[in-house]
């Protein structure tokens, strides 16, 4: 029977961070790579020493933990050992990997070797001393800790999986996506029209009847048919050219512009498609310690299972396989794939594919990433919000829910319950009339939460409301909100949903999920290329003039202008190369190799949020200190008992009678070994995500900016 707090404790600010946060940031250790636990506090009472807590639920932006404490007093040399449970609300940063506590609640502390009074003046201590510190939480520790306790957030069977078009070449070649037939528009103030349902910056020229499509800095495509027939050329009007921003792409010095029979084909494509590319002839290699080859002059992830000569190739995060790469394609659940793909090496070039393959740690973890909400305070005062339409409101059925959206605008409107809420970069608006006036919500209908995935507006059931208070509205977003769902066990990009777009006097574009080889990175999500890649080609489209093309309908995903993407720095094999390198070593080695990722940014950091986002970073000025000499080798089991963990693997539980050998038989399952050992692996995983994400300057680049959607 837990021994209950006499009167239950809240303590604003940082407090407590130390007692939950599952490992302090590189600000606040001396050297980044260096564990901070445990946690030592020194007070004119006791010195207690706090181990690495360990999370019970994750629930909103809401953390309840346990964590092993020792205890001694002052003018005594023997500690008495006991666990915590706390229960606090979390901000979350996950551009630089890290979050605060805004309040915490002390339900209920355990000192079997204690009497009530010293557990009382524990809780003093603890109320006293720790609101006065500045803590950052280490989202890295954090995952790895958690448990799977949101699997009614998993999509599941309503995600689709049927696959797209897979087409397979042996010839450098770029895939172009237009969204259905070309959409033709008007270029205002000039003579010249644009292709508006595409990425790409498609333009026609009434002057040479000619459309032209922008690659790099100065290299084009042009063509007298805008679906096929197009060739290199050197000659594309300066009128045309003059279009493209001059910061669109900035050429590595060493970068060798191709010649014309070097660059690659074009294939355009008017439905959902993929594209794998070979240099020539297939080239198998082995895959060390597996029994599987992969395909290794191509910059697509192609493996072949040996026992079945089957091939495989992960998709937006989806398997496929074939006998042939020529198809036909069938799904192939991440948990039903060859037992060897399990035994993949992490640290091999196929390595990458990890978080894709059921029951790997690299899955579980990404998985995990997927429970971690990005939150923020809304300021009321600042929050404002109009929404434009193109012509007259007009609303479709979500089905099976009583709910409307809207179907001609960018924004996010959803008619619920009598009233119209819009989601504006991840922020609830309400109003009684479709056109406004706007407020602040301080809460939406849950029915808003069963929004199905055959709809363009499902991802708006990933933001939330958590509190309210005069000035501020606490909000969240999951990363379902910017297209990353859990299927089952393992992570996917986008719905497989094909939603039509609008177009009538404006474009709208709807969410895709193909067409931009998605590729998952651990640290900043997802990143896209095109299919090939020689260091100067960027295809990094979109010409301005407002178009906003956005793979998933979160505003300002590619930003609010133009879509950039394409490889800035990259060589042949360099979009695998580089998002591998990226994986193991961070975001800015995958940079540096070729890959361009689309990096995780803070949606309450983008021009629209600044404002009306509030700064609630607590402003304690005490840096907690490690216990020197002390091994962070302490855990409490969910019975509340104190484990140690020994060197050779060996657990002991302790008691009254001081450390026992913890045998199985003799603990209930909170405290087996079996389970103790869990915690210890998601311990270690933990730290080695946080050293890893450190050393790649990841956090860093996050701080200063860094390279933004």
């Amino acid at each position: 029977m837990l021994a209950p707090v006499s009167s239950t404790i809240i303590v604003r600010g940082a407090a407590l961070a130390a007692l939950f946060a599952l490992g302090a940031a590189a600000t606040v250790v001396a050297q980044e790579d260096h564990n901070p636990w445990p946690i030592q506090i020194d007070d004119p009472l006791a010195t207690i020493v706090i181990f690495q807590p360990q999370p019970e639920s994750f629930e909103n932006d809401i953390l309840t933990s346990r964590a092993a404490l020792s205890v001694t007093e002052t003018g005594q040399t023997q500690p008495v050992f006991g666990v915590m449970w706390t229960s606090a609300r979390l901000e979350t940063d996950r551009d630089t990997r890290t979050a605060w506590i805004v309040d915490i609640e002390v339900t209920a502390v355990r000192f079997p070797e204690s009497t009530p009074e010293q557990e009382q003046a524990l809780a003093q201590i603890i109320e006293t001393d720790i609101p006065q510190w500045d803590f950052e939480i280490s989202l890295d520790r954090l995952l790895t800790s958690l448990e799977v306790l949101e699997e009614r957030r998993a999509a599941r069977d309503q995600l689709k999986t049927d696959p797209p078009v897979i087409l397979a070449v042996d010839y450098p070649a770029v895939l172009v996506s237009i969204d259905g037939d070309p959409i033709i528009q008007d270029i205002e103030n000039t003579d010249m029209k644009t292709v508006v349902n595409t990425a790409f910056a498609i333009i026609y020229d009434s002057e040479t009847g000619r459309y032209y499509l922008y690659a790099a800095a100065d290299a084009w495509y042009e063509s007298a048919n805008v679906l096929d027939g197009w060739q290199p050329t050197t000659t594309a009007p300066e009128k045309v050219t003059s279009l493209i921003p001059p910061d669109t792409v900035t050429v590595p010095p060493d970068s060798t512009t191709p010649r014309d029979d070097e660059m690659p084909a074009l294939i355009v494509v008017t439905e959902p498609t993929e594209l794998l590319v070979t240099e020539g002839a297939l080239q198998l290699a082995s895959v060390d310690g597996t029994d599987l080859l992969y395909v290794s002059n191509s910059q697509s992830d192609i493996l072949m299972d040996i026992g079945s000569q089957q091939y495989y190739v992960v998709l937006s995060g989806r398997w496929y396989r074939a006998a042939t790469l020529d198809g036909p394609w069938s799904y192939v659940a991440s948990d039903s794939l060859p037992a060897t793909f399990q035994d993949i090496p992490p640290e091999s070039e196929q390595g990458a594919l990890r978080p894709f393959i059921a029951g790997t740690d690299e899955a579980q973890d990404a998985v995990m990433d997927n429970y971690i909400p990005q939150t923020a305070a809304i300021i009321r005062s600042e929050a404002s919000l109009e929404v434009q339409y193109d012509g007259a409101p007009e609303f479709a059925p979500i089905e099976d829910t009583g709910m409307t959206y809207a179907l001609n605008t960018g924004t996010a409107v959803i008619m619920a319950e009598g009233r119209y809420y819009a989601c504006d970069e991840a922020v609830w608006f309400v109003a009684d009339s479709p056109m406004g006036p706007w407020a602040l919500a301080d809460s939406i209908p849950d029915v808003i939460h069963t929004i199905p995935p055959s709809v363009p507006v499902y991802n708006v059931k990933y933001v939330y409301i958590y509190d309210t208070t005069p000035e501020v509205v606490y909000v969240g977003y999951y990363p379902g909100y910017t297209g990353s769902f859990v299927h089952y066990t393992t992570v996917v990009y986008g719905t497989g949903w094909h939603y039509h777009p609008w177009h009538h006097v404006h474009f709208h574009p709807r969410p895709v999920t193909w067409g931009f080889h998605a590729r998952w990175n651990p640290w900043f999500g997802w990143s896209f290329g095109f299919g090939w890649t020689n260091g100067w080609m960027t295809f990094g489209v979109g010409w301005g003039a407002g178009w906003g093309w956005r793979p998933c309908c979160a505003a300002g995903w590619w930003g609010p202008a133009r879509f950039r993407a394409g490889f800035r720095h990259g060589y042949f094999h360099g979009r695998r190369a580089g998002f591998r390198a990226g994986y193991r070593a961070g975001f800015r080695a995958g940079v540096r190799a070729g890959s361009r990722p689309r990096t995780r940014q803070n949606l309450y950091r983008t021009q629209a949020n600044r404002v009306r986002t509030a700064e609630t970073r607590p402003a304690g000025d005490r840096l907690p200190s490690t216990a020197a000499g002390r091994p962070n080798n302490l855990y409490a089991d969910r019975n509340g008992n104190v484990q140690r963990r020994n060197n050779n693997g060996s657990w002991d539980s302790r008691g009254q009678g001081g450390w026992q050998p913890n045998n199985a038989g003799g603990n209930r399952a909170g405290g087996s070994p079996a389970n103790m050992n869990r915690d210890f692996q998601a311990r270690q995983r933990g730290t080695s995500r946080t050293q890893s994400f450190n050393r790649s300057g990841g956090a860093g680049a996050a701080r200063g900016g860094g390279l933004r959607r």
